[in-house]
């Protein structure tokens, strides 16, 4: 099983959201994560917001990976977004993003989190992973293709 599915169950893939702006998704996230995984939203809006304060979290590419640690988190778990109109979020490309990974951890958890983002930047630096997940129709499809090797 790889590190990303054991974070990402299928629950936590939301395809073609409607929002407006990172605040909105920050808000959906927590939403989401307060559902399927027992994390009270203020928290991981909080959280999220606190990391996008110190740099975005936009890789550019279409993409945004916001994370950050928590003390009510007990391990690490994760949420794909893919929003039905790109957002605005400070990327160095200055281009608006629509794949948006969502990772939080447990405060000492320095090293998974280190893994997982390098995991997450390595599969959406290929231009291929980037325009497949765009086209999924599931949320199975974008599991199986955040996972693959």
């Amino acid at each position: 099983m790889s590190l990303i599915s054991e974070i990402l169950p299928l629950s936590h893939i939301v395809l073609d959201l409607e929002v407006s702006s990172k605040k909105r998704v920050f808000e959906q996230a927590g939403l989401l994560l307060e559902n399927e995984a027992e994390l009270a939203r203020a928290d991981v809006f909080d959280c999220l917001f606190a990391r996008e304060k110190l740099g975005t979290t936009g890789l550019g590419q279409g993409v945004a990976i916001p994370h950050g640690r928590h003390a009510s988190v007990k391990k690490a778990v994760g949420a794909f977004i893919r929003t039905k109109e790109p957002v605005a979020f400070d990327a160095p490309d200055g281009k608006p993003v629509s794949l948006i990974f969502v990772l939080l951890v447990p405060e000492n958890a320095t090293g998974e989190h280190l893994e997982v983002l390098s995991k997450l930047a390595g599969r959406f630096s290929q231009k291929s992973v980037r325009e497949a997940l765009m086209a999924a129709a599931t949320p199975e499809e974008v599991q199986s293709l955040l996972n693959a090797e």
